[in-house]
């Protein structure tokens, strides 16, 4: 074991968003970053360790992007408290030199407190290439501290970058102000004589914020506060001129240093510009994004490649590299690997099926046993030694059926995620995912929430779980609860597999168009997002939509290195929320359907007694809570002696939505059949009556109803306190039961529409008055004060 006896340093990086920040983290720490959330809020922190021979060692901090240090969001909050409470070592502020003087502003606000700083001039490699300089040596001096050019992009000068943080580290440094001047000055010596008489670490920068009438410094030093309250400085004044104040010196005694016009200043257009006449055009902007998106999540999710087997390229199905036969089974791993009946698979399903989930691959009636990739290798080679070894059969259903199916359910899917992760990773790293919160900001706004919004929500297409993590970067909890609450809405990879087999039912039951149903329930969803956001914002979640101020960075090629690792660092998190979640629910899932309620071991005495899945606890469950579905149209009155089934699909998708079909496919085998037509058929045959506005209510109950398990636990985890966790839980099934009421009794008699349609248009017309009468008594209430 390594062991090192030097100093480890704490080094915190802090940064206007899009300044390279991560990427020079990244560069930095490399394989050793942590991501975790900062104590008692959900924004991400990433911590990571530097070590390199003949420099030392550090621990680096990577702060959340802000663009000042006043108390406006919770990652402006923790910024500061960092820096203030933790102590860093050394603070390396980061400044996208391209954009010298945007980013100088906090540089101003952190050299006002008592901590080395070390100025980490980034994206030199484009200043040079847009005809700039800068002169590094002279603004070091103006400012007082090391002046580092780098690029984190490209490794250059970090190691120089480390060694001046190590040495700045090693000094004390003493806050000192820039600015302060003309009729300011005599109000701010006052303040930080206050804050020094009352031996407050920091007292320059507490005191500039006392003046400010900074929320946090009043709470933070109530008695200080309120004795430069007593100078009577007008804090709005003093706020405003200190601003002004601040630019003015950066234009004045710091742009100077930067020779040459910026980019976005020069007659001749930069490539970003050029690109973005395309990229953020008016008319070409969103067309555009719709189809990268489509894009991307046709190479993740897709079975059919463009299309090719729908126009009628039929190739057959792929029968893998090896097969065997063993105690009379044809076992096949890699069945489909490449292609199917159903075409051409895309990147993200091809290492879906070489991965497998699970499902052990014996051939039975021509069809396989789950899609038997490694994963079914190895669950089959257990399997088998069990069955060898004589094990009991219960021992082999729970090892193999349970623990292992619960874990491979969501191995199996995380190459897909992963690949989702890194074109996202593509888009955010090249600089166009800043572009696309900029282009739907202008539609967003009208509903309620920014354009940063949209980029959760679109994620919710492949998964819940990443969706809910980056609401993060939203810039306030009410805005994130609205945008958690509908991401469900957006149809993800596994909701798609059991829309698919609920299509191929309704077009069994009344000849509809099987892909046209499941495109038709996608579109309902993003309908029902963007009406429940409206509906929030004017009651539950009433806010003001925050200012919306994002820089633009140049495009560039995303860093190999860099992409890998955070891809990485967003695939573990996805393991860590979803993992343990799964496999316990499965095996208790395995638990409750293997027994009856006097616990015979269905698998052993189904020939002898005649058990079956219908004598399982799980089934009794279903039967007791089937009649909460029959407003839905799938409930004990529809459905007949197989109403439970319905119910238990329901209860399991919540487990997870792969569940719902498994279910089915599962329970198919009471009635002698194989799909959920035959059970559908057989509900039929036994006093129920389920048809296409039954099948289309359970679609629409199962995708807006809670989603599952890892999602819910991600959601607790993202959600700013309990009572929202849980009014988010009631959201997902007050919706979800009413959607589906209205979907059943609006397609069991359309002339129900005569009173549905009127009430829905009354329900929002009254949350709109409601909104503007708030508002009003608000703005009584202000002028009153």
């Amino acid at each position: 074991m390594e062991t090192y006896h030097g100093k480890v340093y704490s080094f915190a990086l802090a940064g206007n968003p899009n300044c390279g920040k991560t990427t020079l983290f990244n560069s930095l720490t490399g394989s050793t970053a942590y991501v975790g959330n900062w104590p008692g809020v959900t924004v991400e922190k990433r911590e990571g360790t530097y070590k390199k021979e003949g420099i030392g060692r550090a621990t680096i901090v990577d702060l959340p992007g802000i663009y000042s240090l006043s108390p406006y969001t919770p990652e402006e909050v923790i910024s500061r408290n960092y820096i203030l409470e933790n102590h860093p070592d050394c603070v390396i502020n980061v400044i996208d030199a391209t954009n010298l003087e945007r980013n100088l502003y906090m540089t101003t606000q952190i050299l006002e407190m008592d901590v080395p700083v070390v100025l980490a001039l980034n994206m030199m490699d484009a200043v040079k290439n847009s005809g700039m300089s800068i002169d590094c040596e002279g603004l070091s001096r103006k400012l007082g501290i090391p002046v580092v050019p780098i690029s984190a992009l490209r490794y250059e000068n970090l190691d120089l970058l480390m060694k001046k943080a190590i040495a700045a580290a090693e000094k004390k440094r003493t806050g000192l102000s820039l600015w302060a001047y003309k009729e300011l000055k005599e109000p701010i010596d006052k303040a930080v004589g206050i804050y020094r008489a009352a031996e407050i670490e920091n007292p320059l920068f507490h005191a500039l914020k006392a003046l400010e009438g900074d929320d946090l410094e009043k709470s933070k030093n109530p008695v200080a506060y309120q004795d430069v309250e007593k100078l009577n400085v007008p804090s709005e004044d003093f706020e405003a001129k200190s601003a002004d104040y601040r630019y003015q010196y950066i234009t004045s005694e710091l742009a100077p240093f930067r020779k040459g016009a910026p980019t976005q200043e020069s007659k001749k257009m930069s490539r970003s510009d050029k690109i973005d006449k395309v990229l953020t055009n008016k008319w070409l902007g969103i067309p555009i994004l719709i189809v990268l998106l489509f894009l991307i999540f046709h190479f993740t999710f897709a079975g059919d490649l463009f299309y090719m087997n729908a126009m009628g390229l039929k190739i057959g199905t792929y029968a893998g590299a090896i097969h065997w036969t063993m105690d009379g089974q044809d076992f096949h791993p890699f069945i489909g690997l490449f292609y199917d009946d159903g075409g051409i698979v895309s990147i993200g399903e091809f290492f879906h099926r070489l991965i497998g989930d699970g499902g052990y691959g014996f051939t039975e009636e021509g069809g396989t046993d789950g899609n038997p990739g490694l994963l079914g290798m190895l669950n089959a080679g257990v399997h088998m030694g069990l069955e060898a070894s004589g094990a009991p059969e219960w021992l082999n259903g729970f090892l193999c059926d349970g623990v292992l199916a619960g874990v491979f359910a969501v191995l199996g899917f995380v190459p897909q995620i992963l690949v989702l992760f890194f074109f996202f990773s593509v888009l955010e790293d090249s600089g166009y995912m800043a572009r696309i919160a900029f282009v739907l900001d202008r539609i967003f706004r009208r509903f309620g929430v920014s354009g940063r919004a949209f980029l959760p929500m679109i994620m919710g297409f492949g998964c819940g779980v990443p969706a809910m993590i980056n609401t993060r970067t939203l810039a306030t909890d009410k805005e994130r609860t609205k945008t958690i609450r509908v991401i469900p809405f957006f149809t993800c990879g596994a909701k798609a597999e059991f829309l698919a087999v609920i299509a191929a039912a309704v077009a069994d039951a009344v000849g509809f168009d099987a892909g046209l149903f499941t495109f038709l329930v996608y579109l309902f969803g993003v309908v029902l997002a963007i009406a429940m956001v409206i509906l929030m914002n004017q009651t539950t979640q009433r806010e003001k939509v925050p200012p919306f101020i994002m820089e633009l960075p140049p495009y560039h090629v995303p860093q190999a290195h860099a992409l890998l690792l955070h891809v990485w660092d967003k695939g573990k998190h996805f393991i860590k929320k979803a993992f343990t979640i799964i496999l316990l629910s499965t095996v208790a899932v395995w638990f409750l359907a293997s027994f009856t309620p006097n616990w015979v071991f269905i698998a052993s005495a189904e020939e002898s007694l005649g058990l079956t899945e219908a004598d399982s606890i799980l089934a009794h469950i279903g039967m007791i809570i089937a009649p909460l579905f029959t407003p839905m149209g799938f409930g004990n009155v529809q459905g007949g002696n197989a109403a439970w089934t319905y119910a238990v699909a329901s209860l399991q998708g919540i487990v997870a939505k792969e569940n719902v079909t498994a279910t089915l496919e599962t329970l198919a085998g009471i009635v002698g059949g194989n799909s959920l037509a035959d059970i559908v058929a057989y509900s039929n045959a036994t006093g129920g009556h389920m048809d296409a506005a039954s099948l289309t209510a359970f679609a629409v109950f199962n995708m807006t109803t809670i989603p599952c398990f890892a999602s819910v636990a991600t959601a607790k985890g993202e959600l700013s306190d309990r009572k929202s966790y849980l009014g988010t839980i009631a959201f997902w099934l007050l919706v979800s039961y009413v959607c589906g009421c209205l979907t059943y009794v609006t397609f069991e008699w359309p002339v129900s529409l005569a009173g549905t349609l009127p009430a829905i248009v009354l329900l929002f017309t009254g949350a709109y008055f409601y909104n503007r009468r708030k508002n009003d008594a608000e703005s009584k209430a202000a002028k009153a004060n």
